[in-house]
């Protein structure tokens, strides 16, 4: 389980990456809930189900293009995946560009991903 749940959170990110929303949503569970707490600047989500994941991706492509996307580290223990990480993004609308920390947090059951909460700080640059 402790590396099938991690390459199941990388292909997730491989599919985000690459901008493909249907392998990206291929990663999750019916019921799968994501939960987003927010940060500075970008307001706090909760997302159920795979048409909230979806909105989550789409939200996310269609608002901001991604300049880099980091994972930089994973602690795995047994279905959870604990994976910290940095972004850079442009605010398509604004022009505004932000920088982010963070640390998600995954649960993997069945080989999909059931659960994920995200924290974050923001700033921008």
């Amino acid at each position: 389980m402790k590396n099938s749940a991690r390459a199941l959170v990388e292909k997730m990110f491989t599919a985000f990456s690459s901008g493909d929303a249907d392998a990206f949503v291929a990663t999750v569970s019916e019921d799968t809930v994501w939960v987003y707490h927010g940060t500075q600047i970008i307001p706090a989500g909760t997302f159920e189900k795979k048409e909230g994941v979806r909105t989550f991706f789409t939200n996310i492509m269609e608002r901001t293009e991604i300049i880099n996307f980091e994972p930089q580290q994973y602690i795995v223990e047994g279905n959870m995946v604990v994976v910290l990480g940095k972004e850079h993004q442009k605010v398509k609308r604004s022009g505004r560009e932000l920088k982010q920390k963070w640390v998600q947090i995954y649960t993997v059951e069945n080989e999909l991903i059931t659960k994920m909460e995200e924290f974050a700080t923001s700033e921008e640059v």
